[in-house]
Protein backbone atom coordinates (compact mmCIF):
# COMPACT_ATOMS: atom_id res chain seq x y z
CA UNK A 1 0.00 0.00 0.00
CA UNK A 2 1.20 3.15 -0.99
CA UNK A 3 1.72 5.81 1.62
CA UNK A 4 -0.37 8.89 1.85
CA UNK A 5 1.15 12.21 0.50
CA UNK A 6 2.29 13.85 3.67
CA UNK A 7 -0.50 17.38 2.34
CA UNK A 8 -3.30 15.12 2.05
CA UNK A 9 -2.59 13.70 5.27
CA UNK A 10 -2.26 17.21 7.19
CA UNK A 11 -5.36 18.33 4.96
CA UNK A 12 -7.15 14.92 6.60
CA UNK A 13 -6.06 15.77 9.94
CA UNK A 14 -7.56 19.92 9.83
CA UNK A 15 -10.52 18.13 8.47
CA UNK A 16 -10.93 16.21 11.69
CA UNK A 17 -10.30 18.67 14.08
CA UNK A 18 -12.75 21.21 12.34
CA UNK A 19 -15.51 18.46 12.82
CA UNK A 20 -14.55 18.74 16.26
CA UNK A 21 -15.66 21.81 17.23
CA UNK A 22 -14.71 22.97 20.34
CA UNK A 23 -13.47 19.63 21.20
CA UNK A 24 -15.26 16.24 22.20
CA UNK A 25 -15.46 17.54 25.83
CA UNK A 26 -18.53 20.23 24.80
CA UNK A 27 -19.48 18.12 22.25
CA UNK A 28 -20.58 15.55 25.63
CA UNK A 29 -21.78 18.21 27.20
CA UNK A 30 -24.05 19.48 24.93
CA UNK A 31 -25.35 15.83 23.54
CA UNK A 32 -26.17 15.35 27.92
CA UNK A 33 -28.49 18.52 27.70
CA UNK A 34 -30.60 16.53 25.34
CA UNK A 35 -28.80 19.08 22.12
CA UNK A 36 -27.45 17.95 18.55
CA UNK A 37 -24.10 19.58 17.40
CA UNK A 38 -24.16 22.17 14.68
CA UNK A 39 -23.47 19.74 11.84
CA UNK A 40 -26.11 17.13 13.18
CA UNK A 41 -29.25 19.28 12.81
CA UNK A 42 -27.77 20.17 9.65
CA UNK A 43 -27.77 16.30 8.69
CA UNK A 44 -31.60 15.69 10.04
CA UNK A 45 -32.44 19.30 7.77
CA UNK A 46 -30.80 17.90 5.07
CA UNK A 47 -31.25 15.12 1.97
CA UNK A 48 -28.66 12.04 3.35
CA UNK A 49 -25.40 13.07 1.58
CA UNK A 50 -26.14 16.26 0.25
CA UNK A 51 -24.26 18.65 2.29
CA UNK A 52 -21.62 20.53 1.00
CA UNK A 53 -19.35 22.58 3.66
CA UNK A 54 -17.36 25.87 2.87
CA UNK A 55 -15.32 28.10 4.85
CA UNK A 56 -14.37 25.09 7.18
CA UNK A 57 -10.69 26.82 7.55
CA UNK A 58 -11.74 29.95 8.51
CA UNK A 59 -10.71 31.57 11.95
CA UNK A 60 -10.84 35.32 13.52
CA UNK A 61 -8.55 37.41 13.33
CA UNK A 62 -8.80 38.82 16.43
CA UNK A 63 -6.30 39.84 18.95
CA UNK A 64 -6.42 40.48 22.86
CA UNK A 65 -7.70 39.12 25.95
CA UNK A 66 -5.92 35.49 25.01
CA UNK A 67 -8.22 35.81 21.89
CA UNK A 68 -4.88 34.52 19.69
CA UNK A 69 -4.42 31.80 21.54
CA UNK A 70 -8.00 30.42 21.40
CA UNK A 71 -8.59 30.26 17.62
CA UNK A 72 -11.07 27.12 16.20
CA UNK A 73 -11.53 26.01 12.53
CA UNK A 74 -14.65 26.90 10.83
CA UNK A 75 -14.85 30.08 13.94
CA UNK A 76 -18.32 28.11 15.69
CA UNK A 77 -20.61 28.25 12.62
CA UNK A 78 -21.17 25.56 10.10
CA UNK A 79 -21.78 27.10 6.53
CA UNK A 80 -22.69 25.53 3.10
CA UNK A 81 -25.43 24.15 0.88
CA UNK A 82 -27.50 21.08 0.27
CA UNK A 83 -30.69 19.49 -0.91
CA UNK A 84 -34.47 19.33 0.63
CA UNK A 85 -36.37 16.54 -1.16
CA UNK A 86 -34.05 17.43 -3.99
CA UNK A 87 -34.33 20.97 -4.17
CA UNK A 88 -31.07 23.04 -3.54
CA UNK A 89 -31.00 25.38 -0.01
CA UNK A 90 -28.11 27.19 1.51
CA UNK A 91 -27.73 26.78 5.33
CA UNK A 92 -26.00 28.06 8.33
CA UNK A 93 -25.60 26.42 12.17
CA UNK A 94 -23.94 28.32 14.40
CA UNK A 95 -21.92 26.17 16.87
CA UNK A 96 -22.81 26.76 20.55
CA UNK A 97 -19.06 24.23 21.40
CA UNK A 98 -17.40 27.16 19.80
CA UNK A 99 -17.16 30.15 22.46
CA UNK A 100 -20.59 29.77 22.67
CA UNK A 101 -21.40 30.09 19.65
CA UNK A 102 -20.84 34.09 19.53
CA UNK A 103 -20.62 35.88 16.37
CA UNK A 104 -17.38 37.80 15.55
CA UNK A 105 -15.89 39.39 12.52
CA UNK A 106 -14.98 35.98 10.72
CA UNK A 107 -18.21 33.84 12.10
CA UNK A 108 -19.93 37.26 10.68
CA UNK A 109 -18.31 37.14 7.31
CA UNK A 110 -19.32 33.27 6.68
CA UNK A 111 -22.98 33.97 7.24
CA UNK A 112 -22.56 36.72 4.94
CA UNK A 113 -21.19 34.93 2.14
CA UNK A 114 -23.59 32.38 2.16
CA UNK A 115 -25.98 34.48 2.58
CA UNK A 116 -25.08 36.59 -1.24
CA UNK A 117 -24.45 33.25 -3.09
CA UNK A 118 -28.49 32.19 -1.68
CA UNK A 119 -29.62 35.25 -3.29
CA UNK A 120 -27.65 35.26 -6.26
CA UNK A 121 -28.39 31.53 -6.72
CA UNK A 122 -32.13 31.96 -6.23
CA UNK A 123 -32.67 29.16 -3.70
CA UNK A 124 -34.02 29.54 -0.04
CA UNK A 125 -31.78 30.27 2.99
CA UNK A 126 -32.48 28.44 6.10
CA UNK A 127 -30.22 29.81 9.44
CA UNK A 128 -29.70 27.37 12.59
CA UNK A 129 -29.62 30.10 15.66
CA UNK A 130 -27.54 29.28 19.07
CA UNK A 131 -25.38 31.75 20.01
CA UNK A 132 -24.53 33.71 22.70
CA UNK A 133 -24.62 36.78 21.16
CA UNK A 134 -21.94 39.49 20.16
CA UNK A 135 -18.05 38.20 20.67
CA UNK A 136 -17.63 41.09 23.41
CA UNK A 137 -13.62 40.29 23.06
CA UNK A 138 -13.95 41.90 19.06
CA UNK A 139 -16.08 45.01 20.07
CA UNK A 140 -17.10 47.27 17.35
CA UNK A 141 -16.54 44.09 14.49
CA UNK A 142 -19.01 41.75 15.69
CA UNK A 143 -21.03 45.13 15.63
CA UNK A 144 -20.72 45.70 12.13
CA UNK A 145 -21.16 41.74 11.64
CA UNK A 146 -24.48 41.67 12.83
CA UNK A 147 -25.21 44.82 10.48
CA UNK A 148 -24.19 43.02 7.50
CA UNK A 149 -26.12 40.19 8.59
CA UNK A 150 -29.73 42.57 8.89
CA UNK A 151 -28.70 43.92 5.12
CA UNK A 152 -28.39 40.79 3.65
CA UNK A 153 -31.77 39.90 5.08
CA UNK A 154 -33.62 42.82 4.31
CA UNK A 155 -32.20 42.95 0.63
CA UNK A 156 -33.30 39.27 0.42
CA UNK A 157 -36.53 39.82 2.04
CA UNK A 158 -39.39 38.82 -0.68
CA UNK A 159 -36.76 37.31 -3.13
CA UNK A 160 -35.78 34.29 -1.56
CA UNK A 161 -37.46 32.32 1.29
CA UNK A 162 -35.85 32.90 4.50
CA UNK A 163 -36.69 30.87 7.72
CA UNK A 164 -34.96 31.15 11.22
CA UNK A 165 -35.01 27.58 13.31
CA UNK A 166 -33.96 29.11 17.17
CA UNK A 167 -31.84 26.34 19.04
CA UNK A 168 -30.69 27.96 21.48
CA UNK A 169 -29.94 31.27 22.82
CA UNK A 170 -30.56 33.90 20.62
CA UNK A 171 -29.89 37.40 22.61
CA UNK A 172 -29.71 40.92 21.93
CA UNK A 173 -28.55 42.31 19.06
CA UNK A 174 -29.11 38.32 17.46
CA UNK A 175 -32.39 38.49 18.08
CA UNK A 176 -33.26 40.91 14.61
CA UNK A 177 -31.69 38.54 11.90
CA UNK A 178 -34.31 35.69 13.12
CA UNK A 179 -36.72 38.88 13.02
CA UNK A 180 -36.04 40.11 9.72
CA UNK A 181 -36.77 36.71 8.37
CA UNK A 182 -40.28 35.08 6.92
CA UNK A 183 -40.36 32.52 9.73
CA UNK A 184 -39.41 31.66 12.74
CA UNK A 185 -39.13 28.04 14.55
CA UNK A 186 -38.14 27.38 18.01
CA UNK A 187 -37.85 24.82 20.50
CA UNK A 188 -40.02 24.22 23.55
CA UNK A 189 -37.83 24.41 27.08
CA UNK A 190 -34.56 24.65 24.86
CA UNK A 191 -34.56 28.40 23.12
CA UNK A 192 -34.72 31.42 23.65
CA UNK A 193 -35.22 35.09 22.16
CA UNK A 194 -34.90 38.73 24.24
CA UNK A 195 -33.14 41.92 23.40
CA UNK A 196 -32.24 42.24 27.58
CA UNK A 197 -31.77 39.53 29.56
CA UNK A 198 -33.40 38.20 32.59
CA UNK A 199 -30.68 40.19 34.76
CA UNK A 200 -30.99 43.35 32.84
CA UNK A 201 -34.70 43.16 33.11
CA UNK A 202 -34.31 43.05 36.78
CA UNK A 203 -31.90 45.53 37.50
CA UNK A 204 -33.80 48.31 35.14
CA UNK A 205 -37.18 47.23 36.19
CA UNK A 206 -36.85 44.77 39.26
CA UNK A 207 -39.33 42.03 37.30
CA UNK A 208 -38.03 38.94 38.64
CA UNK A 209 -38.60 37.01 35.15
CA UNK A 210 -37.07 33.60 34.24
CA UNK A 211 -35.86 33.16 30.81
CA UNK A 212 -38.56 30.95 29.88
CA UNK A 213 -41.31 33.62 31.04
CA UNK A 214 -39.33 36.22 29.21
CA UNK A 215 -38.31 34.59 25.95
CA UNK A 216 -39.03 31.12 25.71
CA UNK A 217 -41.00 29.56 22.89
CA UNK A 218 -44.52 29.30 23.79
CA UNK A 219 -44.22 32.97 24.92
CA UNK A 220 -43.12 34.49 21.34
CA UNK A 221 -45.39 31.87 19.98
CA UNK A 222 -48.39 33.04 21.93
CA UNK A 223 -47.79 36.38 23.13
CA UNK A 224 -45.67 38.15 21.29
CA UNK A 225 -46.12 36.28 18.09
CA UNK A 226 -42.34 36.42 16.90
CA UNK A 227 -42.42 32.36 16.84
CA UNK A 228 -44.53 31.01 14.08
CA UNK A 229 -43.78 27.52 15.13
CA UNK A 230 -42.53 25.76 18.42
CA UNK A 231 -42.38 21.77 18.72
CA UNK A 232 -41.42 20.03 21.58
CA UNK A 233 -37.95 18.77 20.13
CA UNK A 234 -35.14 20.03 17.76
CA UNK A 235 -35.75 16.74 15.08
CA UNK A 236 -39.31 18.03 15.39
CA UNK A 237 -38.53 21.61 14.40
CA UNK A 238 -36.11 20.25 11.57
CA UNK A 239 -39.11 17.89 10.29
CA UNK A 240 -41.47 20.69 9.89
CA UNK A 241 -38.85 22.94 8.23
CA UNK A 242 -38.32 20.53 5.69
CA UNK A 243 -42.26 19.97 5.16
CA UNK A 244 -42.66 23.69 4.82
CA UNK A 245 -40.56 24.15 2.45
CA UNK A 246 -42.63 21.72 0.01
CA UNK A 247 -44.78 24.75 -0.72
CA UNK A 248 -42.46 27.28 -1.31
CA UNK A 249 -41.15 28.10 -4.54
CA UNK A 250 -37.26 28.21 -4.62
CA UNK A 251 -37.37 32.22 -5.41
CA UNK A 252 -39.85 35.01 -6.00
CA UNK A 253 -39.49 34.90 -9.77
CA UNK A 254 -40.62 30.72 -9.86
CA UNK A 255 -44.48 29.09 -9.21
CA UNK A 256 -44.65 26.70 -6.02
CA UNK A 257 -44.21 22.97 -6.74
CA UNK A 258 -47.20 21.40 -7.99
CA UNK A 259 -47.75 17.94 -6.50
CA UNK A 260 -49.64 15.02 -7.26
CA UNK A 261 -51.92 14.31 -4.21
CA UNK A 262 -53.77 11.55 -5.19
CA UNK A 263 -57.18 13.84 -3.71
CA UNK A 264 -59.76 13.75 -6.56
CA UNK A 265 -60.07 17.55 -7.42
CA UNK A 266 -63.91 16.79 -7.97
CA UNK A 267 -64.06 15.33 -4.66
CA UNK A 268 -67.35 16.60 -2.62
CA UNK A 269 -68.27 16.53 1.24
CA UNK A 270 -71.52 16.72 1.89
CA UNK A 271 -70.96 16.89 5.65
CA UNK A 272 -69.87 20.77 4.76
CA UNK A 273 -73.69 21.60 3.98
CA UNK A 274 -74.17 20.79 7.97
CA UNK A 275 -70.93 22.28 9.29
CA UNK A 276 -72.36 26.41 9.61
CA UNK A 277 -74.96 26.25 12.93
CA UNK A 278 -78.79 27.10 12.06
CA UNK A 279 -77.97 29.36 15.11
CA UNK A 280 -75.98 32.36 14.07
CA UNK A 281 -74.64 32.83 17.29
CA UNK A 282 -73.04 29.52 18.05
CA UNK A 283 -69.48 28.94 16.87
CA UNK A 284 -68.01 26.24 15.06
CA UNK A 285 -64.23 25.01 14.19
CA UNK A 286 -63.08 26.92 10.75
CA UNK A 287 -60.25 24.36 10.88
CA UNK A 288 -62.69 21.68 9.87
CA UNK A 289 -63.85 23.47 7.02
CA UNK A 290 -60.25 23.95 5.84
CA UNK A 291 -59.22 20.25 6.48
CA UNK A 292 -62.69 19.01 4.49
CA UNK A 293 -61.49 21.52 1.54
CA UNK A 294 -57.69 20.94 1.23
CA UNK A 295 -56.03 18.04 -0.35
CA UNK A 296 -55.95 14.56 2.20
CA UNK A 297 -56.90 16.82 4.80
CA UNK A 298 -53.64 18.41 4.97
CA UNK A 299 -53.36 22.13 6.69
CA UNK A 300 -50.00 23.31 8.03
CA UNK A 301 -51.05 26.14 10.43
CA UNK A 302 -48.89 28.85 11.06
CA UNK A 303 -49.04 30.90 14.08
CA UNK A 304 -51.25 28.49 15.86
CA UNK A 305 -51.04 30.19 19.27
CA UNK A 306 -51.04 33.56 18.19
CA UNK A 307 -54.11 35.65 17.59
CA UNK A 308 -56.49 32.00 16.94
CA UNK A 309 -58.99 34.15 16.09
CA UNK A 310 -57.73 33.60 12.80
CA UNK A 311 -56.63 30.71 11.29
CA UNK A 312 -53.59 31.16 8.78
CA UNK A 313 -51.19 28.17 6.94
CA UNK A 314 -50.06 26.38 3.94
CA UNK A 315 -52.23 23.53 2.26
CA UNK A 316 -53.13 21.88 -1.57
CA UNK A 317 -55.79 22.29 -3.70
CA UNK A 318 -55.94 19.67 -6.62
CA UNK A 319 -52.13 20.04 -6.48
CA UNK A 320 -51.07 23.87 -5.59
CA UNK A 321 -49.55 25.28 -3.28
CA UNK A 322 -52.09 27.59 -1.50
CA UNK A 323 -52.17 30.03 1.65
CA UNK A 324 -55.48 29.95 3.58
CA UNK A 325 -56.50 32.62 5.62
CA UNK A 326 -59.60 32.40 7.70
CA UNK A 327 -61.89 34.04 10.73
CA UNK A 328 -62.01 31.54 13.27
CA UNK A 329 -65.68 31.47 14.80
CA UNK A 330 -64.47 29.47 17.80
CA UNK A 331 -62.91 31.67 18.90
CA UNK A 332 -63.76 35.67 19.95
CA UNK A 333 -66.57 35.07 17.01
CA UNK A 334 -63.71 35.25 14.85
CA UNK A 335 -63.50 39.43 14.99
CA UNK A 336 -61.18 41.04 13.77
CA UNK A 337 -58.17 42.45 16.71
CA UNK A 338 -55.09 44.14 16.24
CA UNK A 339 -53.01 40.71 16.37
CA UNK A 340 -55.11 39.29 14.06
CA UNK A 341 -54.86 42.17 11.55
CA UNK A 342 -50.68 42.15 11.58
CA UNK A 343 -50.77 38.22 11.77
CA UNK A 344 -52.92 38.01 8.51
CA UNK A 345 -51.39 40.91 7.02
CA UNK A 346 -47.44 39.50 7.05
CA UNK A 347 -48.80 36.13 6.14
CA UNK A 348 -50.50 37.13 3.25
CA UNK A 349 -47.63 39.30 2.02
CA UNK A 350 -45.49 36.41 2.06
CA UNK A 351 -47.79 34.25 -0.16
CA UNK A 352 -47.97 37.49 -2.73
CA UNK A 353 -43.77 38.08 -2.58
CA UNK A 354 -44.10 34.10 -3.80
CA UNK A 355 -46.16 33.45 -5.99
CA UNK A 356 -49.09 31.56 -3.36
CA UNK A 357 -52.73 31.71 -4.30
CA UNK A 358 -54.75 33.29 -1.33
CA UNK A 359 -57.81 31.48 -0.18
CA UNK A 360 -59.64 33.43 2.34
CA UNK A 361 -62.72 31.49 4.32
CA UNK A 362 -64.50 34.58 5.87
CA UNK A 363 -67.10 34.83 8.97
CA UNK A 364 -66.37 37.71 10.51
CA UNK A 365 -68.67 40.11 13.09
CA UNK A 366 -66.36 42.79 12.14
CA UNK A 367 -63.25 44.69 14.10
CA UNK A 368 -63.06 44.35 18.29
CA UNK A 369 -64.26 47.02 19.80
CA UNK A 370 -63.18 48.74 23.03
CA UNK A 371 -60.75 51.53 24.18
CA UNK A 372 -57.92 48.91 24.63
CA UNK A 373 -57.96 48.23 20.76
CA UNK A 374 -58.24 51.37 19.76
CA UNK A 375 -55.45 52.68 22.05
CA UNK A 376 -53.77 50.20 20.62
CA UNK A 377 -54.05 50.81 17.14
CA UNK A 378 -56.58 49.02 15.61
CA UNK A 379 -57.04 51.47 12.83
CA UNK A 380 -53.51 50.86 12.14
CA UNK A 381 -53.64 47.21 12.32
CA UNK A 382 -56.87 46.92 10.29
CA UNK A 383 -54.71 49.10 7.91
CA UNK A 384 -52.15 46.91 7.43
CA UNK A 385 -54.46 44.04 6.62
CA UNK A 386 -56.80 46.06 4.13
CA UNK A 387 -53.24 46.97 2.95
CA UNK A 388 -52.06 43.42 2.24
CA UNK A 389 -55.29 42.09 0.43
CA UNK A 390 -55.26 45.23 -1.77
CA UNK A 391 -51.47 45.10 -2.76
CA UNK A 392 -51.36 41.33 -3.47
CA UNK A 393 -51.63 40.48 -7.32
CA UNK A 394 -51.65 36.85 -6.70
CA UNK A 395 -54.98 34.49 -7.76
CA UNK A 396 -56.96 35.85 -4.35
CA UNK A 397 -60.23 33.55 -3.90
CA UNK A 398 -62.56 34.07 -1.29
CA UNK A 399 -65.65 31.96 0.02
CA UNK A 400 -67.94 33.37 2.71
CA UNK A 401 -69.38 31.15 5.06
CA UNK A 402 -71.44 33.09 7.30
CA UNK A 403 -71.30 36.31 8.59
CA UNK A 404 -69.12 39.43 6.81
CA UNK A 405 -70.21 42.49 8.49
CA UNK A 406 -69.20 46.49 7.94
CA UNK A 407 -65.67 47.33 7.02
CA UNK A 408 -64.30 43.77 7.96
CA UNK A 409 -66.22 42.62 4.70
CA UNK A 410 -64.45 44.68 2.79
CA UNK A 411 -60.92 44.01 4.13
CA UNK A 412 -61.35 40.33 3.94
CA UNK A 413 -60.64 39.82 0.36
CA UNK A 414 -64.19 41.38 -1.18
CA UNK A 415 -64.52 42.00 -4.59
CA UNK A 416 -64.03 45.49 -3.96
CA UNK A 417 -60.24 45.22 -3.77
CA UNK A 418 -59.18 42.98 -6.65
CA UNK A 419 -60.82 39.06 -5.28
CA UNK A 420 -60.74 37.16 -8.35
CA UNK A 421 -63.38 34.74 -7.50
CA UNK A 422 -66.04 35.33 -4.47
CA UNK A 423 -68.45 32.89 -3.14
CA UNK A 424 -70.74 32.58 -0.92
CA UNK A 425 -72.76 29.50 1.00
CA UNK A 426 -76.79 30.03 1.45
CA UNK A 427 -75.86 30.60 5.39
CA UNK A 428 -73.74 33.87 4.52
CA UNK A 429 -74.86 37.03 5.80
CA UNK A 430 -73.35 40.48 4.24
CA UNK A 431 -74.55 43.47 5.05
CA UNK A 432 -73.46 46.71 7.02
CA UNK A 433 -73.94 45.23 10.45
CA UNK A 434 -75.78 42.48 12.80
CA UNK A 435 -79.37 42.53 12.33
CA UNK A 436 -78.98 43.72 16.38
CA UNK A 437 -77.16 46.36 15.84
CA UNK A 438 -79.09 47.79 12.40
CA UNK A 439 -82.46 47.75 14.04
CA UNK A 440 -81.34 49.61 17.21
CA UNK A 441 -80.00 52.53 14.52
CA UNK A 442 -82.75 51.99 11.72
CA UNK A 443 -85.73 51.46 14.29
CA UNK A 444 -84.66 53.51 17.42
CA UNK A 445 -87.90 55.57 17.27
CA UNK A 446 -90.39 52.76 16.60
CA UNK A 447 -88.68 50.71 19.86
CA UNK A 448 -88.66 53.99 21.92
CA UNK A 449 -92.50 54.26 21.62
CA UNK A 450 -93.67 50.82 21.47
CA UNK A 451 -95.53 48.71 24.14
CA UNK A 452 -93.33 45.85 24.44
CA UNK A 453 -89.79 46.96 23.30
CA UNK A 454 -88.32 43.35 23.81
CA UNK A 455 -91.21 41.77 21.66
CA UNK A 456 -91.36 44.53 18.84
CA UNK A 457 -87.20 44.43 18.62
CA UNK A 458 -87.36 40.92 18.27
CA UNK A 459 -90.36 41.07 15.62
CA UNK A 460 -88.02 43.86 13.76
CA UNK A 461 -85.12 41.46 13.96
CA UNK A 462 -86.31 38.84 12.15
CA UNK A 463 -87.63 40.89 9.43
CA UNK A 464 -84.03 42.39 8.89
CA UNK A 465 -82.60 39.21 8.90
CA UNK A 466 -85.03 38.06 5.90
CA UNK A 467 -84.45 40.71 3.99
CA UNK A 468 -80.47 41.26 4.22
CA UNK A 469 -78.66 38.39 6.52
CA UNK A 470 -78.35 36.18 3.38
CA UNK A 471 -75.93 36.46 0.32
CA UNK A 472 -78.57 37.53 -2.74
CA UNK A 473 -78.20 41.50 -2.44
CA UNK A 474 -74.75 41.12 -3.07
CA UNK A 475 -75.22 38.27 -5.69
CA UNK A 476 -77.72 40.78 -7.43
CA UNK A 477 -74.94 43.26 -7.44
CA UNK A 478 -71.98 41.06 -9.09
CA UNK A 479 -70.14 41.36 -5.56
CA UNK A 480 -70.03 37.60 -5.39
CA UNK A 481 -69.83 35.97 -8.12
CA UNK A 482 -71.69 32.59 -7.63
CA UNK A 483 -73.92 31.54 -4.43
CA UNK A 484 -72.80 27.62 -4.00
CA UNK A 485 -73.98 24.67 -2.22
CA UNK A 486 -71.18 24.23 0.91
CA UNK A 487 -70.51 20.76 -0.41
CA UNK A 488 -69.17 21.97 -4.25
CA UNK A 489 -66.33 23.88 -2.11
CA UNK A 490 -63.76 21.84 -3.30
CA UNK A 491 -64.18 21.31 -6.63
CA UNK A 492 -65.26 25.59 -7.32
CA UNK A 493 -62.02 26.41 -5.26
CA UNK A 494 -59.92 24.33 -7.76
CA UNK A 495 -61.51 25.13 -10.84
CA UNK A 496 -60.49 28.55 -10.16
CA UNK A 497 -56.66 28.12 -9.55
CA UNK A 498 -56.69 26.28 -12.85
CA UNK A 499 -58.43 29.12 -14.37
CA UNK A 500 -56.44 32.36 -12.95
CA UNK A 501 -52.58 30.27 -13.60
CA UNK A 502 -52.11 32.86 -15.80
CA UNK A 503 -53.66 35.59 -14.13
CA UNK A 504 -51.37 38.93 -14.87
CA UNK A 505 -52.92 41.93 -12.18
CA UNK A 506 -49.65 44.83 -12.02
CA UNK A 507 -49.40 47.65 -8.97
CA UNK A 508 -48.59 51.45 -10.24
CA UNK A 509 -44.89 51.52 -10.35
CA UNK A 510 -43.20 53.07 -7.34
CA UNK A 511 -40.26 52.31 -5.34
CA UNK A 512 -42.37 50.78 -2.50
CA UNK A 513 -45.47 51.30 -0.97
CA UNK A 514 -45.89 52.95 3.05
CA UNK A 515 -47.52 49.99 4.91
CA UNK A 516 -49.06 51.83 7.84
CA UNK A 517 -46.84 50.40 10.11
Amino acid sequence: MSEVDPKIQRLRELRAQALQGGGPERIEKRRQQGKLTARERLDLLLDKGSFREIDMFVTHRATGFGMEKRKYLGDGVVTGWGTIEGRLVYVFSQDFTVMGGSLGEAHAAKIVKIMDMALKNGAPIIGINDSGGARVQEGVDSLGGYAEIFLRNTLASGVIPQISLIMGPSAGGAVYSPALTDFVFMVRGSSYMFVTGPQVVKAVTHEDVTFEELGGADVHASKSGVAHLVADTEAEVLYLTRKLLGYFPQNNMEDPPFVQTGDDPLRQDPELDRIVPHDPAKPYDIREVITRVVDNGEFFEIHEQFAPNIVVGFARLGGYSVGIVANQPAVLAGVLDIHASEKAARFIRFCDAFNIPVVTFVDVPGFMPGTAQEHGGIIRAGAKLLYAYCEATVPKLTVITRKAYGGAYDVMSSKHIRGDLNLAWPTAEIAVMGPDGAVNIIFRKELATAEDPDAKKQELVEMYRREFAHPYRAAARGYIDDVIEPRETRPRLINALQMLANKRDLNPPKKHGNIPL
